[in-house]
């Protein structure tokens, strides 16, 4: 039972939630930024449960259509679903509650768009767009609600709402530093997406899922090089501006470990022997980078 419902919400999966989860706890940690671990705590269930519910989703949906066997009987595998979803949305908006309006609407947009990625007339994981979307989501948005939380209020944002207006104050250079910072965990989470789709390409077009690799072709693996190199470009330019401390350059050297995955799956696309170089790739990268922003935090 145990190991079907881990099956069916691929907890193996969920890397991505955590290590970005994790990375940023480092960069508070380096930063010598106090950390309020009640709200954090609360977020990372909500997060956590909320992601385990959008794999429940997608399972559930494209069973349907791709002849795969789904790990429970219909109707149990729903009512795992509702759960997961009615727990998650307890928590969000519990944090929302001892937060602010701003924590609310970015949740309730993730919300939105993990139920709407694979349900609804026109799922997101049917489109162009998975691989930005879930880079977002993953990278972006996990980021900015962590360091928001735990952060002077106006740091990032000033929004304020009445009867008469909304206005939204945003701060350039907290922005601007969370989307560098952001690039690495966009990247590695986007990359396990393409590299997803460029296996499933022949069998995606057979169910009319239209995905990017379709769209881009044989430019896909060129692609997916190229996001890759765009981390370690990230990080030397972090490094340069003082996000990051200069310990952090030593990330540099898994390039060497990373491009010889690149070569490999470059020369075979495969769901079942090299899919998973994206999801070493990943843990290489964030891995040592959330080690190194962490060692940093010793001597900074």
């Amino acid at each position: 039972m145990i190991n079907r419902f881990l099956d069916y919400v691929e907890i193996r999966t969920k890397i991505t939630s955590t290590f970005a989860f994790i990375m940023t706890i480092a960069l508070l940690v380096y930063h010598k930024q106090n950390i309020d671990w009640k709200l954090t705590l609360v977020f990372f269930a909500s997060m956590f449960l909320f992601d385990l519910t959008t794999t429940a989703i997608n399972n559930y949906i494209d069973t349907k259509t791709n002849n795969q066997t789904l790990q429970f009987k219909r109707k149990t595998a729903l009512i795992i679903i509702l759960v997961l979803f009615g727990i998650s949305t307890a928590f969000g908006l519990y944090l929302a509650y001892m937060s602010d309006i701003v924590i609310f609407l970015i949740g309730g947009l993730c919300f939105l768009c993990g139920v709407f990625y694979t349900y609804g007339p026109l799922p997101i994981s049917r489109m162009p767009l998975g691989e930005f979307f879930s880079g977002l989501f993953y990278g972006f948005f996990i980021p900015f609600i962590i360091l928001y939380l735990n952060t002077p209020k106006g740091t990032f944002l000033s929004f304020d709402i009445n009867s008469q207006s909304v206005s939204v104050e945003l701060m350039i250079w907290p922005i601007a530093s969370l989307l560098l910072f952001a690039i690495i965990p966009f990247c590695t989470t986007a990359n396990i997406m393409l590299a997803n789709n460029m296996c499933d390409l022949k069998k995606d077009i057979l169910v009319k899922r239209h995905t990017l690799p379709y769209y881009v072709g044989k430019k896909s693996i060129y692609l997916y090089a190229g996001i890759y190199y765009m981390t370690y470009l990230a990080t030397i330019v972090m490094v340069v501006v003082g996000i990051l401390s200069p310990i952090c350059l030593l990330s540099l050297l898994t390039i060497f470990i990373v491009q010889k995955n690149i070569k490999q799956f470059m020369e075979k696309q495969d769901k079942a022997t090299t899919f998973i170089l994206s999801i070493k790739n990943y843990v290489i990268i964030m891995g040592v980078n959330t080690l190194l922003i962490f060692i940093s935090a010793l001597f900074n």
